[in-house]
């Protein structure tokens, strides 16, 4: 259970490590930005890699669980699309520093992190690819995988690339993720 201050200091974890690199930053640095001492991090973590670990855990959760939610809600297999399109745009316009760690910083993730994230992952990109299959019949399952996969690369991107309105961003992130996915 995540309370109020535990998912500041994550979020203000994730936005240091985003700006200066998980080794830039220091626990006094993420204590200082949270308005608390360095060493008080330690009643709500093990320390600085354990920080970057739950952070990318809980939005993997995050995500798996509204993909979850979104695709069962559908009545059709386009609508279960578009909601995870939509869901996914969400995510990566609203989180653009978790995107970042997540390219950046995984290596710096202790085996055992690695292994949770990347499986709440790859649950993720399951839905994707079950729903995708239901209109692509055509697609075996690696090749769908390929498929959901580089449209995650092109909606995830957006951290980098995002230079107008984000209501017009939306828009073509949108438009993009549905034909590399359709076409």
């Amino acid at each position: 259970m995540s309370t109020p201050r535990r998912q500041q200091i994550l979020d203000t974890a994730a936005t240091l490590f985003a700006e200066r690199g998980f080794h830039g930053v220091s626990v006094h640095d993420i204590g200082g930005a949270c308005g608390i001492s360095g060493p008080a991090l330690y009643k709500h973590f093990a320390g600085k890699d354990d920080i970057l670990t739950q952070a990318l855990t809980a939005i993997s959760e995050q995500l798996l669980a509204e993909g979850r939610a979104r695709a069962a809600a559908a009545t059709a297999p386009a609508d279960a699309l578009d909601a995870l399109i939509a869901w996914h745009i969400d995510f990566a316009l609203g989180h653009p520093a978790l995107i970042v760690i997540q390219e950046r910083e995984w290596a710096n993730l202790d085996a055992a992190g690695r292994k949770e994230v990347r499986s709440l992952q790859l649950a993720y990109v399951d839905i994707w690819v079950d729903v995708v299959r239901r209109l692509r019949s055509d697609l075996e399952a690696a090749e769908a995988r390929a498929v959901v996969q580089a449209t995650f690369g092109l909606l995830n991107s957006t951290p980098h690339s995002a230079r107008i309105s984000e209501s017009a961003m939306r828009a073509r992130l949108s438009t993009m993720a549905h034909s590399a996915l359709l076409a």
